[in-house]
């Protein structure tokens, strides 16, 4: 029983992994330490070292900020890096990425197509009751986000304003200051994203 308690607990998350592995490519290809990588994403040099061993699957606030720190976007870290341009790209609902934070049990599907050089991202969030995204990082100047509210109700933070939404509802804003998503209900929400930018999300240079 001993043995096999250890065994399920040494399993590492195959999401977490796969991200660890990419945190630790982009770094190289940054020419940058652990060091100088905690100090411009403000996440700890022990805990990026965990995550690039995939000893620790981020929450999505860590995540993000590792993201933010290495210049690239949030999608190009779990995402396929091999992606081109197109003129024509079709996600089938089971090709989604999808990104899981092991605490709060958020859940975020990039619907959108993964393609270098895209200045849109379409995201679905899920929001377990009673759970939040915790204080999100500013994006650089130039990107927007428009949520539309799908299921249940959800709180958007900004500039120390709380908005709820219901079903159907809509907000936009200009996402260069902290923000978080909120559910304090009983029941899981649900809210779609729209994230543009003046400048592509994604950049070859940063992406892979």
């Amino acid at each position: 029983m001993a043995e096999a308690t250890k065994k399920k607990t040494g399993r590492q998350d195959p999401v977490g992994r796969a991200f660890g592995d990419r945190v630790r490519t982009l770094r190289e290809q940054s020419d940058l330490t652990l060091d100088q990588l905690s100090k411009l994403s403000e996440v700890s040099r022990a805990m990026l070292s965990q995550v690039e061993r995939g000893g620790k699957s981020p929450t999505i606030g860590i995540a993000k900020r590792i993201a933010h720190g290495l210049g690239a976007s949030f999608s190009a870290l779990v995402g396929d890096e091999s992606a081109s341009r197109r003129t024509l790209a079709i996600v089938r609902k089971e090709q989604r990425q999808v990104f899981r934070d092991p605490e709060t049990g958020f859940e975020r599907y990039l619907l959108s197509p993964f393609v270098a050089g895209m200045p849109v991202e379409v995201v679905l969030h899920r929001l377990p009751a009673k759970t939040s995204t915790g204080k999100l990082p500013p994006y650089p100047a130039g990107v927007t986000k428009h949520v539309v509210a799908a299921r249940g109700k959800v709180i958007v933070g900004v500039e120390n304003e709380e908005i709820t939404l219901e079903e159907g509802d809509t907000l936009y804003f200009e996402a260069t200051t902290e923000h978080f998503f909120e559910n304090r209900t009983s029941k899981t929400s649900e809210y779609y994203l729209i994230i543009s930018a003046t400048q592509p999300l994604f950049r070859r240079g940063d992406a892979g």
